[in-house]
């Protein structure tokens, strides 16, 4: 008797460079870098939940052909990043001061997906003179002050800020200990996930390369701890640090116009609010539809480097 063949994905590179830098305190970020160690850089903060490996495959390789730097850095309690909880969003910007200084940065173009989308935000605010531009990927909006939106699952975590904020390191602990022991049925689990999501999303967890990478993410990421997204709903409902027209760098937003997680008119709201931004709808793709478009992205954001010779 015989069997069909299984296909088992292809798995995602590895990064050219991975390691950690010492930041404040006595901390540590953990990064990885894909593409070219001369090219500009772009340093791609990942979602909620997620980690330093939550680069597309499309994007790795558009990187080593177009000679770009990609950095993703794991926020602290995820990876290889110190466990910390930061006053507010802004406050993370002067560790990355101290890995872009290790890495030899002087300047840089930012992306967030999703819950990265704050803290590539608060990037061009702190480092305006070094940021020449910020994407955003169906990035979380503000929850308190005058930039707040209403309503979106996000409301889930401002009700339940209080509890979160007092039980985040005991939570954390018991979330990595679920990550751990459920490792060996990740992919089905990914499958299962899949299965319930809108369209758009269905069809890109759908693609091998990007299940791949949502795994191979997931299980480097979760090694030794998981309190990051716990720490990111709490920042969240809390006030920023910063408004939204404190960001006078060029933002290009990409939303998808069926999004569940973070509503599209939360994208409308922080476009509206932004200086200088603009907003291109994803037609039909829901929350991770930025990720299909990566080399859209790049292009846009590399483009807003003033030309070499410029003087800018």
């Amino acid at each position: 008797m015989t069997f069909p063949a299984v296909r088992i994905p292809e798995q995602p590179k590895r990064p050219t460079l991975e390691g950690n830098v010492a930041v404040r305190e006595g901390r540590r970020l953990s990064f990885a870098e894909y593409g070219s160690p001369r090219g500009p850089a772009l340093v791609w903060m990942h979602g909620t939940p997620g980690a330093r490996r939550q680069i597309p495959v499309d994007a790795r390789r558009y990187a080593e052909e177009a000679g770009i730097r990609i950095i993703g850095i794991d926020r602290p309690g995820i990876g290889s990043s110190t466990p910390h909880l930061y006053p507010n969003i802004l406050d993370w910007t002067e560790d990355l001061v101290l890995l872009l200084e290790a890495l030899a940065i002087e300047d840089l173009s930012v992306v967030g997906l999703s819950g990265g989308g704050p803290y590539a935000l608060a990037a061009g605010v702190a480092l305006p003179d070094r940021v020449h531009g910020v994407g955003v990927l169906g990035g979380v909006a503000p929850t308190r002050g005058a930039d707040a939106a209403d309503g979106g699952p996000i409301q889930l975590a401002v009700h339940a800020a209080p509890l979160i904020s007092a039980a985040r390191v005991p939570l954390g602990v018991a979330l990595t200990g679920v990550i751990r022991g459920v490792k060996p049925l990740a992919g089905p689990a990914l499958d299962l996930y899949a299965a319930v999501q809108p369209p758009g999303d269905k069809t890109l967890l759908g693609r091998p390369e990007f299940k791949a990478m949502f795994l191979d993410d997931l299980l480097n990421g979760s090694r030794f701890q998981t309190s990051a997204p716990l720490s990111d709903l709490v920042l969240f409902t809390r006030d920023w640090g910063f408004r939204l027209e404190d960001v006078k760098v060029p933002v290009r937003w990409w939303h998808g116009d069926d999004d569940h997680i973070v509503p599209f008119r939360h994208g409308q709201h922080c476009v509206e609010r932004l200086p200088d931004a603009t907003m291109t709808v994803i037609d039909g793709e829901s929350h991770l539809g930025g990720l299909g478009v990566a080399k859209q992205v790049m292009d846009e954001l590399i483009g807003l480097r003033p030309a070499a010779g410029s003087g800018e």
